[in-house]
């Protein structure tokens, strides 16, 4: 195991527009919980949700953020777990902000849900035949072992220790995204769901959306330090990004072959692919979430292609390209999980499997019309802004950050060339 010789320190931003970001997420924050608020003394009908629309607009925010938050660790064991030194100085950042990215969805599932003073008899009651307390397990487990990890990074006594930790970290965060899919894989009634494919598509769509998150959050801080990310560096989260959507779309495409091949989902197909969502589907996760983000991550591969035919040198991925990137990606995802969850929940069911029905006004009557209003918007978007500001408030408090300046990424980048397969000092 290579030495982390990376010096850390609090966030110093050298710039103006971190006060702005910081005074914006507090306004935010306290925005959301403002709606949370009205909601639970109002009651739902302020909502766009009704009896057939149970899981709203907040719950999107909230299973995206918990599937990023699993995602956001691929720095951490990257490094640990595969050796891959160049992603070790950002170690730490992928810790805290995977921790920060649940704690943000987890505070919405808890208001969108109601009575959250109830929240301790899900904490001591348990009904292991639900994968509703499957979760409660895996939740804290993933804060448990998250805190743990970075405990064995910051204390250089332990850091013998944060490889096999590490490890677990990689193996629980598999678990609790399998367990996120099967919430929806598991539930029989929606036959829109129903399909344990819905696992392994939500462990690559949380290697998206965590990676995307992560680069943006890197390039942030880099801007606000005044110091530049190495090439290799950009050309590494690049090409994780890359691969990512390539097993998300092979994962996606399984599912709708696969539904499409069973007779009684072709009303649930249609519905997505070309019914009251297929514009969602379509021009948001499909258009923006993977076209145009694997367009503009080719793209320098494809140049560098044709100057090696020309024998000139090599050109790295630039900063916009790969933020763009990562914008659209999560953009695209948030899409894909908007569709499976308000998607499954506006379908028909099918509630006498079997049965001819002749007449009825229920759940298995056409698809239910679904509008999230200002509240919803305001709960979900204020749990983003929740996990944020926990993630600013933590980097100025402890040493999360690398100090890489300006000429040090300069020369690690010339130091890797075209190969990109030395790490420059600050990396090793």
């Amino acid at each position: 195991m290579a030495i982390d010789t990376t010096v850390y320190r609090p966030l110093q931003p050298a710039s103006s527009s971190y006060l702005l970001v910081f005074l914006v997420l507090v306004v935010v924050t306290m925005t959301g919980a403002w709606c949370a608020y009205t909601m639970e003394h109002a009651g739902h009908h302020i909502t766009g949700m009704n009896n057939r629309i149970v899981w709203g607009l907040p719950h999107v925010f909230a299973i995206s953020l918990i599937v990023t938050a699993s995602g956001a660790l691929n720095a951490a064991t990257m490094s640990s777990v595969f050796a891959v030194d160049l992603y070790k100085p950002y170690a730490r950042l992928s810790v805290i902000l995977a921790l920060a990215l649940l704690a943000g969805g987890l505070a919405v599932l808890v208001l969108d849900l109601g009575r959250p003073d109830r929240l301790i008899i899900a904490l001591t009651t348990y009904n292991f035949r639900s994968i509703f307390s499957w979760n409660i397990y895996l939740y804290t487990g993933f804060m448990v072992v998250g805190v743990v990890y970075l405990w064995m990074m910051l204390e250089r006594r332990f850091n013998r220790f944060s490889n096999t930790v590490g490890a677990i970290a990689f193996a629980w965060r598999l678990i609790l995204t399998t367990g996120t899919g099967s919430i929806f894989g598991f539930l029989v009634g929606r036959s829109a769901l129903d399909s344990a494919i819905l696992a392994p598509l939500f462990i690559t769509l949380s290697m998206v959306m965590g990676t995307a998150v992560l680069v943006l959050v890197i390039a942030t801080i880099a801007r606000w330090q005044q110091s530049a990310v190495a090439d290799s560096v950009l050309s590494a989260f690049a090409k994780l990004l890359f691969w990512s959507l390539i097993a998300l779309v092979y994962f996606s495409v399984v599912q709708h072959l696969t539904n499409l091949y069973v007779a009684q989902h072709h009303r649930d197909e249609h519905l997505v692919l070309a019914g009251s969502f297929a514009t969602l589907f379509w021009a948001g996760h499909i258009v923006v979430g993977v076209v145009l983000p694997l367009v503009l991550l080719a793209m320098p591969a494809m140049a560098n292609t044709r100057q090696n035919n020309d024998n000139t040198g090599r050109q790295p991925i630039s900063v916009k390209q790969l933020l763009v990137a990562s914008a659209a990606a999560l953009v695209g995802g948030m899409a894909l999980v908007y569709t499976i969850v308000i998607g499954s929940q506006a379908s028909a069911q099918v509630l006498f499997p079997g049965k001819t029905v002749v007449a009825s006004t229920f759940g298995d009557a056409g698809i239910a019309a679904y509008a999230p209003t200002l509240w919803e918007w305001g709960l979900g978007v204020g749990g983003v802004a929740l996990s944020l500001l926990l993630l600013l408030l933590v980097l100025r408090i402890l040493p999360l950050t690398p100090m890489l300046s300006q000429s040090v990424h300069r020369s690690g980048s010339e130091e890797h060339g075209s190969s990109g397969q030395r790490n420059s000092p600050a990396d090793t």
